[in-house]
């Protein structure tokens, strides 16, 4: 369920292509040219039409973006208008690299990706990280990453779930069995409680949970809070907050973003450029039943030019 307004006539890749030439020609860029254009076509859109830019012009859309606009990527705008211009899997595996150059906080971000990707979408990242970092996430994660964290993430990032909604009831309640086991014995890294999360379909997962629930009287998260001081039980929360329902997660991400001292511009870019063609509709509504304010209101009280129009704009609330 995307939230992205696209026009039911959008202009040719050629017309684009030749709008965003003109955005770029003369003293300055205009902005709201290109926001106007890119922020208003879904992921297959933009690919024709950096394809077309290429061929017509023999440029990289991208790299006249990073210099046109401002040529600084740590900059909220061009940052925002750059990771929406790159493809779904180009874009995610840009964010895992940044994540293991990064301290210990970025390891959320590489579980973020892991657990709310389709397992085809999380292929798709692997062969784009080898595609442009010669390398595999894989060994990039597992180098950056150590002990507990490790165990975890390395089978996060490796997985292909099944896809389908068949369900095994009679799994669902041997493991949940297995897992309150492992979580009232303490043993939080033991390989079968991380073998269950890591392998198992969402659909398989939420029957276990359940299961959990109704044998044991506490949901699987609030037996997981036993010591709120402990990062590695939050991070095993926010695993299976992923897992099964992601709009929640996302929801809190970007309350803390908006919220917080200050704004988390990289955050807050990084949840609307990823869930825009995706669930942002669900995580909207979850934001304004959490917060009885609306996202794009949240966003405008806390953004400011060109930043906030294009945030406005892939949330689908934006006139640019």
């Amino acid at each position: 369920m995307a939230s992205l307004k696209i026009s039911a006539s959008v202009p040719s890749p050629t017309e684009d292509s030749e709008q965003l030439r003109k955005a770029f020609a003369g003293w300055g860029t205009n902005e709201a040219l290109v926001i106007k254009v890119l922020a208003h076509r879904n992921a297959e859109q933009r690919k024709l039409i950096r394809e077309t830019y290429a061929a017509t012009f023999g440029k990289d859309l991208l790299k006249d973006l990073e210099k046109e606009v401002s040529g600084d990527f740590e900059v909220t705008f061009d940052r925002a208008l750059l990771l929406w211009t790159l493809c779904p899997a180009e874009r995610d595996a840009l964010f895992v690299n940044e994540a293991t150059k990064m301290l210990t906080a970025s390891n959320w971000i590489i579980m973020e990706i892991a657990c709310t990707r389709s397992s085809h979408d999380l292929f798709m990242v692997r062969q784009a990280y080898h595609s442009r970092y010669k390398r595999s996430i894989e060994e990039d994660v597992a180098y950056h990453t150590t002990g507990d964290f490790r165990k975890l993430l390395v089978p996060l990032v490796s997985s292909f779930r099944y896809e389908g909604d068949e369900v095994n009831m009679t799994l669902a309640n041997s493991e949940a069995k297995i897992l309150h086991e492992k979580i009232s014995d303490k043993v939080y890294n033991d390989e079968e409680l991380i073998r269950i999360l890591s392998t198992r379909s969402k659909s398989q997962l939420n029957a276990t949970l359940n299961h959990y629930n109704n044998q044991f009287g506490n949901s699987i998260n609030k037996d997981l809070k036993t010591d709120p001081t402990n990062e590695y039980l939050t991070f095993l929360r926010r695993i299976i907050k992923c897992l099964t329902c992601p709009e929640k997660y996302f929801e809190k991400v970007l309350r803390y973003a908006i919220k917080g001292l200050g704004t988390d511009e990289r955050a807050l870019t990084r949840v609307v450029t990823t869930r825009a063609e995706v669930d942002m509709e669900r995580i909207k509504e979850e934001y304004h039943r959490r917060n009885s304010v609306t996202v794009d209101r949240a966003i405008a009280g806390d953004t400011s030019g060109d930043y906030e129009k294009v945030l406005l704009a892939l949330i689908g609330h934006g006139d640019a």
